[in-house]
């Protein structure tokens, strides 16, 4: 007798969740992340995020901050890889753009190694949305054509960098260092040393997007002080160049009026969420109820059954309105039914679910 054997294999989904608006993440990224059966996912993301996946997949978080790391990348590529193997939906969760210094081709790299399928779901990147969000565009007519991105975490003991400095100086686009909060004395010093003008607009972004999104603005001789004595820690996006200029008149984020303010709503979502992001408040979302079909519809199905004796019809939320037509319907009757039936609603929002 010959048996065959299938080998189930999973599939990975690594999606790139933006850089800490909830709202940048992509509609392709949330519809693998609902998706998915397994989540695993890093430090720098909304937390928000997480009320799209389905709760009951897998939580397993990889996240690193500060040097500390929950997984090395190589178990986290383990881990994808030993998922997908079991034949499971994984949703590789990773802040700003996989592909964008998030070593988001190492893990497709070990998923390809294995012949596992994947796909990637770009993300915005924390190096064009934070200085979007401070009001900095990185190319302007006037002021920047060109645009280059740099790692500002390189070990400054290295004999020999990797970074081409001298080319970064005296080229006449705008730069923008990710992760270069502890090592911004040496990124000024080395670019001054390689012949960039100490007074060169220089903008450090704190929690770009965010709420508590924080940012100064100086010259490159002077900003390394300036962020010590703010407290600008990680994570951060740098600026440099001439486009720093237009952030006093372009700003709208921090300009709005409840920007820095966070919102805990213990209801589910509706159009008041949009009305306070819209006024720059992050709103939490933290239902206290739940609402539920009865457990019992008889109560329901009589009253229904003999709808024609009743004169009013009485409902105080719009659940109950959503509740009992859903039923209404399911029973084969008819609006017709509610012939000569008056109908009353109490509040604006019941009565716009009624219409």
């Amino acid at each position: 007798m010959c048996i065959s054997w299938l080998i189930m294999k999973g599939k990975v989904y690594i999606v790139g969740a933006g850089p800490g608006d909830i709202g940048l993440i992509t509609v392709k990224g949330l519809k693998y992340l609902k998706k998915a059966e397994v989540v695993v996912y890093d430090f720098h993301l909304n937390a928000q995020v997480l009320n799209y996946i389905n709760h009951n997949a897998e939580f397993i978080y990889a996240g690193k901050r500060g040097g500390h790391h929950t997984m090395t990348q190589d178990e986290i590529n383990r881990t994808i890889v030993e998922k997908a193997k079991e034949g499971k939906v994984i949703c590789r969760l990773k802040g700003g753009d996989p592909f964008v210094f998030g070593r988001g081709g190492e893990e497709a790299e070990a998923l390809a190694n294995e012949g596992i399928e994947f796909e990637i779901v770009p993300g915005v990147s924390s190096s064009v949305a934070a200085p979007a969000y401070a009001g900095i565009p990185l190319t302007h007519r006037l002021y920047s054509s060109s645009l280059t991105v740099v790692p500002g975490y390189e070990d400054t003991t290295k004999e020999e960098s990797s970074i081409n400095w001298d080319a970064l100086a005296k080229g006449a686009g705008t730069i923008v260092f990710l992760m270069a909060v502890k090592n911004i004395s040496h990124v000024c010093l080395k670019l001054i040393e390689n012949g960039k003008s100490p007074e060169t607009p220089v903008a450090v972004i704190r929690w770009g997007t965010r709420s508590d999104q924080k940012t100064i603005v100086s010259s490159l001789k002077d900003i390394a002080r300036l962020a010590e004595e703010k407290d600008i820690k990680p994570p951060a996006v740098m600026v440099v160049g001439e486009v720093v200029k237009l952030r006093e008149k372009l700003k709208w984020y921090e300009n709005k009026p409840l920007f820095g303010r966070r919102v805990l709503v213990t209801r589910e979502h509706s159009e008041g969420f949009e009305e306070l992001e819209g006024l720059g408040a992050e709103v939490i979302e933290f239902s206290t109820i739940k609402i539920v079909p009865p457990a019992n519809w008889s109560d329901l199905d009589a009253a229904i059954d003999k709808i024609e004796s009743y004169n009013w019809l009485i409902f105080t939320s719009a659940n109950g309105v959503k509740f009992f037509f859903k039923r209404f319907f399911k029973k084969d009757r008819d609006i017709r039914d509610l012939k000569g039936i008056k109908i009353c609603s109490i509040g604006e929002k019941t009565a716009s679910f009624i219409k």
